[in-house]
């Protein structure tokens, strides 16, 4: 039977890239989603089936990108790609966190973690990406020579843009970077059992008005980003 690996990126042009990448593809427009399907040889000669599509910004609309794409693919996993503001001191822009950790910056995890039967008497505080797509993303990015670490990402409804923020969120989750999907994506993902990585690069120093922000031109991460998927899936 041919695994099947779900992908779902910041943009559209890192979907297209990696759409570039695939054979036998085909196309479907799904609960407000264009998605891409294909086929991929892995490193090992077996044959991979992925989705792949933009997830849309926010937490809602990565929980709702997330669970659709395990409804009617039925993944094996979850790769989450995107771009971070960054919190750690020692990293800088175009540098990437994988999250080994997953924290809501606005959620009370009593409540929210009480999502699945054997949680209630204790609750889950956070998420954490798979293991070994850790392991397999850790090798392929010392591969490419891209500074990394395995670190902790929070995730909020609301951008964050000023140090006092910067700082009030550190404080609250000791995170490595900040953006708006990546725990939502995670906690769908371990209430359906399947794995999941979250990947971010860090677009800026989370300090940064958004109007501004929006002026960046990021296209060349939508490459870089194509690429590391790419390889993460021909090693899987």
């Amino acid at each position: 039977m041919t695994r099947t690996i779900a992908i779902i990126g910041a943009l559209n042009e890192e979907i297209a890239h990696i759409a570039e990448a695939l054979a036998n593809t085909t196309h479907a427009t799904a609960a407000s989603l264009d998605i891409t399907c294909g086929t991929l040889a892995a490193n090992s000669g077996e044959e991979l089936s992925v989705a792949a599509t933009v997830g849309g910004m926010g937490l809602v609309a990565a929980a709702a990108t997330t669970q659709h794409l395990i409804d009617v693919y039925h993944p094996e996993a979850i790769i989450f790609s995107g771009i971070a503001g960054n919190l750690n001191k020692r990293l800088h822009i175009n540098d990437v966190v994988l999250g080994g950790t997953l924290r809501y910056l606005d959620t009370d995890m009593r409540l929210v973690g009480q999502w699945k039967p054997g949680t209630e008497q204790n609750p889950i505080e956070e998420f954490h990406s798979d293991r070994h797509l850790l392991d397999v993303a850790d090798k392929a990015l010392a591969d490419a020579g891209i500074t990394h670490i395995i670190g902790t990402i929070a995730s909020g409804n609301y951008f964050v843009d000023d140090p006092a923020k910067v700082e009030e969120v550190i404080r609250a989750t000791g995170a490595d970077a900040v953006e708006m999907e990546g725990a939502a994506v995670a906690q769908v993902a371990a209430r359906n059992d399947v794995p999941a990585l979250v990947i971010r690069a860090l677009s800026d120093n989370a300090d940064t008005d958004y109007e501004e922000f929006k002026g960046f031109d990021i296209s060349e991460y939508a490459n870089t980003a194509a690429n590391l998927t790419v390889d993460l899936l021909r090693r899987l």
